[in-house]
């Protein structure tokens, strides 16, 4: 089960997952072999590669030695028969488990009982595939992303019977693809498609529930959170039925978990064949064109002079006092702002018995070129008003949305930092490749349990109960490891 630089690879499937692994194998020196079950797909792919590889050569990235070269390796396979002598067989047929299972079954009967049988599959249980194929232990998961050549992450995916072996060869593999591989077993979405699943669902929560237009709420987790992308416009560029799909199965791997529960908005788009950028409508019409509704700049009043900064100023952080308000705040006259836990403003204002602006989370405070407010429903216009040109005041532009508990960022954050805690207690990966796995697989500014550290557990898991005991609802649930990781948190501090 050695896999040498020089092994034969055998890809299935010439889609753009497959094209773009016989490519990543190619470049590397591999001679590849490519099957495809539709006459021709194959050679067309080929073509595809070569197509590729010579913009590559134009603009001075690639010499044009190293794409004959590239090019010479890959060949269209006419049968199964003619990857007999594959070292490793990587599948990126359809997401089908008889498909996938048909063909590794076909496999065995042609290649050596040493062929590692791989599949390129993002949900599908590698357990479940390699249950019918014989020598089940040589059966992993290799996930690319997309665009393949262009990704650095790998999953590497062990099923009950897969050999340690396998997985150090596979690992070993990546790695000299240039590639950054990340262990994990098989349980529903892996790492990258289970943890990233809050991304996306409060950001269809809060579409449903009319807390901001859509534009707002991508703008917030871009602009605020750090993240590349809001996340309702990358449902459209991933195509809206595909993003459905990958959640209704995480959904129904973990046998219907609230916590997955698919969007009813994003159905609609899907029965209705607004599929996003491909079909040039989903949540937004494409090509994008969206002007935000920023507040106009607000008139400085007499006694808007009078703030008194407390605690942090980039407010990334919050400390608790004694009477569990936060101290990082500002009192601007009679309003208090700060940074929201989880609580509403109304809520909070009717406590502290005073008008109520909360603040939402901002990733990097110099660079953050917006901020995010929600007002307290009994604030007047002027109250609110000199929160909005504090802010203004700093060089930021604001956004305001309706009073919603945990708002649009610091709730998307601290659900991503509760899943991956789930999935380190369940054991899916290690703590280090579940945070190399969302920063490289889908970019995001901060590993999930690296962001919860550093924003503080307790605060993390203070904004989810509260967002638990106002929904009263399982997907708010706070992880256990979480709860254990913010008692070793105060511990450490007293």
């Amino acid at each position: 089960m050695m896999l040498t630089p020089h092994s034969v690879i055998a890809v299935i499937g010439s889609g753009t997952m497959g094209a773009g692994i016989a490519q990543v194998a190619a470049q590397a020196g591999h001679p590849v072999r490519i099957y495809d079950i539709q006459p021709g797909a194959a050679a067309r792919a080929i073509d595809g590669i070569a197509t590729a590889l010579s913009a590559r050569v134009t603009k001075g990235k690639l010499s044009e030695t190293d794409k004959n070269a590239t090019v010479n390796r890959l060949v269209a396979a006419q049968s199964v028969n003619e990857l007999a002598d594959a070292a490793l067989v990587i599948e990126a047929a359809a997401e089908q488990i008889d498909i996938k299972q048909a063909i590794f079954r076909e496999l065995a009967t042609v290649c050596s009982p040493d062929t590692i049988f791989a599949s390129n599959t993002s949900s599908i249980s590698i357990t479940a595939i390699a249950s019918g194929v014989e020598h089940p232990q040589r059966v992993a998961g290799l996930h690319f992303f997309n665009p393949a050549p262009v990704m650095k992450l790998v999953e590497v995916v062990s099923g009950l019977e897969t050999a340690p072996a396998v997985l150090e060869s596979l690992t070993g593999l990546a790695l000299r693809w240039g590639k950054q591989p990340v262990r994990c077993h098989s349980t529903p979405g892996f790492i990258v498609n289970r943890v990233a699943r809050p991304f996306y669902a409060e950001a269809w929560r809060a579409l449903e529930e009319h807390v901001a237009p859509a534009g707002v709420i991508d703008a917030a987790l871009r602009d605020c959170g750090g993240f590349p992308m809001g996340p309702l416009a990358l449902t459209d560029l991933i195509g809206q039925d595909v993003n459905f799909a990958v959640t209704c199965s995480v959904f129904n791997g973990f046998w219907q978990e609230r916590r997955f529960l698919p969007s009813l908005i994003q159905q609609e788009l899907v029965l209705g064949k607004r599929l996003g950028k491909k079909t040039g409508q989903g949540v937004y019409s494409w090509p994008l064109n969206e002007s935000l509704p920023y507040m106009p700049l607000q008139p400085a009043s007499a006694g808007a002079e009078h703030i008194q900064p407390h605690g942090r100023a980039a407010w990334l952080k919050n400390t608790d006092s004694s009477d569990g308000v936060t101290d990082s705040f500002l009192e601007l006259d009679d309003v208090w702002v700060q940074v929201t836990q989880g609580e509403t403003a109304t809520q909070l204002a009717k406590r502290l018995q005073r008008p109520v602006v909360l603040l939402d989370l901002v990733n990097d405070w110099q660079r953050s070129p917006l901020v995010v407010l929600a007002q307290a429903a009994g604030n007047t216009a002027e109250q609110t008003g000199k929160a909005i040109r504090f802010f203004q005041q700093q060089g930021k532009q604001v956004l305001m949305i309706n009073d919603y508990p945990g708002m649009l960022v610091w709730r998307t954050v601290a659900m991503l930092a509760n899943e991956a805690s789930d999935a380190l207690q369940k054991g899916v990966a290690s703590e280090q490749d579940i945070d190399t796995a969302m920063r490289l697989g889908v970019n995001y500014p901060h590993g999930p349990l690296a962001w919860g550290a550093e924003l503080g557990w307790q605060h993390v898991l203070r904004l989810m109960e509260n967002l638990q005991q106002h929904y009263g609802e399982e997907r708010y649930r706070p992880t256990s490891l979480l709860r254990q990781r913010t008692l070793l948190e105060t511990q450490h501090e007293h």
